[in-house]
């Protein structure tokens, strides 16, 4: 059982605390718990530092080199919660050199969330950073839509063709991670590295397409108008996890590469188009796609210029 009186031998290595803006030190014959206990951290370990709960974990911001390989309990733990590599139990982890920590639960609020994202419901615990396909798409002409229908008619559409996108993208290995307006955010390639996934943005936008004949057969019976779909492709590296408000849940991406995919979906009105793709998302599908279209141009809240593609 660790406990909070622990001597600790050999004190060789640096261990710096980011949350504390202090630096104490450890042995190799001790954990990393051991170490910030004996320092009298207030460092949480609900199991008693058996590699059993998860509390304990702390983030290798420098010097993960330097710790050595998980033991049997530490990667029962990261196999099952999916842990990044800089990710470890403070209470299994020993080192070798110096490093740099920051605690990831720090108080009962803290804790209450982990008991949250370890629920049975979860299915991943922790963000990280991927490398993934963001695509954005809008409505062309839902503007006008808009403003000639009563609310109860714009939601009940809208709520429509979400449902029918949905399908379009989730049969070609991607979700839907936020919505906006007549605005759609999906995401392809998250966990999985068995497809190409800039080529499944664009699968799912063109059974997209296919889709909005028969639901512009419906908008022309009932409201005299169609719809259009503009989408901006990018691929690059964003943080993907599980965000939570309490009364909302759900997976999503941040970073400025989801904002650099939305402006690209912009760009189609400058040239006319109805798919873009980023120098990123084209060079990942260039050999399938010979014949294409090329463009440069700025975009907005972003400094350069920028070449994109529309494939034909």
């Amino acid at each position: 059982m660790i406990g909070e009186n622990i001597m600790i031998k050999n004190s060789t290595h640096k261990i710096h605390l980011f949350k504390e803006q202090s630096t104490i030190s450890c042995s190799e014959d001790n954990t990393i718990l051991e170490a910030t206990l004996a320092a009298n951290i207030n460092h949480t370990h609900a199991c008693g530092g058996q590699g059993k709960c998860s509390t304990c974990r702390i983030s290798v911001m420098n010097g993960i080199e330097n710790c050595n390989p998980r033991n049997s309990a530490e990667l029962r733990i990261a196999d099952k919660l999916s842990f990044p590599d800089e990710i470890r139990l403070s209470c299994q982890t020993k080192i070798t050199g110096d490093i740099s920590i920051r605690r990831m639960v720090s108080d009962k609020f803290d804790m209450d969330v982990i008991a949250e994202q370890f629920s049975k419901d979860s299915k991943v615990a922790f963000g990280s950073q991927q490398k993934l396909t963001i695509v954005f798409t809008d409505i062309v002409n839902y503007t006008s839509f808009a403003e000639k229908f009563p609310p109860y008619d714009i939601v009940h559409v809208l709520n429509r063709y979400y449902q029918l996108m949905n399908s379009c993208i989730q049969n070609n290995n991607g979700f839907i991670s936020d919505v906006a307006g007549d605005g759609i955010l999906a995401i392809f390639g998250i966990n999985n590295k068995k497809t190409n996934s800039v080529l499944d943005g664009i699968r799912a936008i063109k059974e997209m397409n296919e889709s909005l004949i028969n639901f512009n057969n419906y908008l022309e019976e009932n409201f005299n108008t169609k719809f259009g779909i503009r989408a901006g492709i990018h691929f690059g590296d964003v943080i993907a996890g599980p965000f939570d408000t309490g009364e909302m849940k759900k997976m999503a991406v941040i970073g400025d590469n989801v904002n650099y995919a939305s402006r690209i979906e912009s760009a189609n009105k400058e040239f006319n188009t109805k798919m873009l793709l980023s120098e990123e998302a084209f060079q990942e599908i260039k050999s399938l796609y010979p014949k294409y279209n090329a463009f440069e141009t700025k975009l907005k809240g972003k400094t350069g210029k920028y070449n994109l593609y529309e494939i034909i």
